[in-house]
């Protein structure tokens, strides 16, 4: 995995605000945005541009608000994110596009599909959660204590919150390891296995640098947007949603996406044994496969 032959841009949206956008893959080919994990950037993981190149996909990733160099949208709902995302699809005049969103991705992914029922194709999520208080779901069960704790300041104290992730941002400023290694004590053998790889540990850490550079902004925003109403109905998305869950996450738990497929019409949930959270890295290839469907190419707006 490499980040060669990656395309940099400047959106602004219309308020006024600039996203941070990265192309790659083919330019003709049926556009799909990959929406980030928390904290994350456009940087993250992805495969090389000559298997995007192969599955013919023209692919592209944004820092959302407050990470990286987009600017922060105070505030924001998980709703937002369908504003943003129509904004780059149309300054690169895409019509149809399709989406897949990894982990705290997830939600925003979701967002677009029911917000722009007219544009949005088909969407994935990879290891997504759930609304935080949704009913029927223990949402913190299967969690790690370290993500227990940080969750629930959301609800409990958001000064305390931002102060916790002012810390843990300013860590990784320094030195982009130390994340990782906060993490690791937390993974299961399944993602030992992941983030030992020497390509994609380097992914991660110049993903995680790149998204706190300026701050934990991002980062904060993120964790409240799932802890409030997410703005949009998950029954209204009637396109179809695949949800894929590595069966050992602790990070967001499977349950997760088998609440969500319960409430999504048409969305299929696939649970791999033997896979957990940073699966999701190694799955994105053949999910891009079945969101990049020939129906589904792109065409411009005229």
């Amino acid at each position: 995995m490499t980040l060669e032959n990656a395309a940099q841009h400047t959106v602004v949206t219309r308020d006024g605000r600039r996203l941070a956008v990265e192309t790659s893959g083919a330019p003709d080919g049926p556009a799909i945005f990959l929406l980030h994990g928390t904290p994350g950037s456009r940087s993250g993981p992805r495969p090389r541009p000559v298997v995007l190149y192969r599955l013919g996909v023209h692919l592209i990733c944004y820092d959302r608000p407050g990470y990286g160099d987009s600017d922060r949208h105070e505030g924001r709902r998980v709703a937002d994110t369908a504003a943003d995302v129509a904004a780059i699809a149309d300054t690169f005049g895409i019509d149809r596009f399709a989406l897949v969103g990894r982990s705290g991705g997830g939600p925003h992914a979701l967002a677009c599909a029911a917000l722009l029922p007219d544009r949005v194709t088909r969407a994935a999520v990879l290891v997504g959660l759930a609304p935080a208080g949704a009913p029927d779901l223990d949402w913190y069960a299967g969690m790690t204590s370290e993500n227990v704790d940080e969750h629930s300041l959301a609800d409990a104290d958001a000064t305390e919150l931002r102060d916790l992730l002012t810390v843990r941002a300013k860590d990784v400023q320094r030195d982009p390891m130390t994340l990782l290694e906060f993490l690791r004590p937390q993974l299961t053998e399944p993602d030992i296995r992941v983030v030992d790889d020497v390509a994609i540990r380097r992914l991660l850490t110049d993903m995680y640098a790149e998204a706190l550079r300026h701050g934990p902004e991002g980062w904060i925003d993120d964790v409240l947007a799932v802890h409030r109403s997410w703005g949009f109905d998950l029954g209204a998305i009637r396109l179809p949603v695949r949800l894929w869950h590595g069966e050992q996450d602790r990070f967001s738990p499977v349950a997760h996406s088998r609440w969500l497929a319960a409430r999504i019409p048409n969305a299929e949930v696939q649970v791999q044994p033997g896979a957990a959270h940073f699966g999701a890295v190694e799955i994105l290839p053949q999910t891009l496969a079945w969101l990049s469907t020939p129906e589904l190419a792109a065409a411009p707006r005229l």
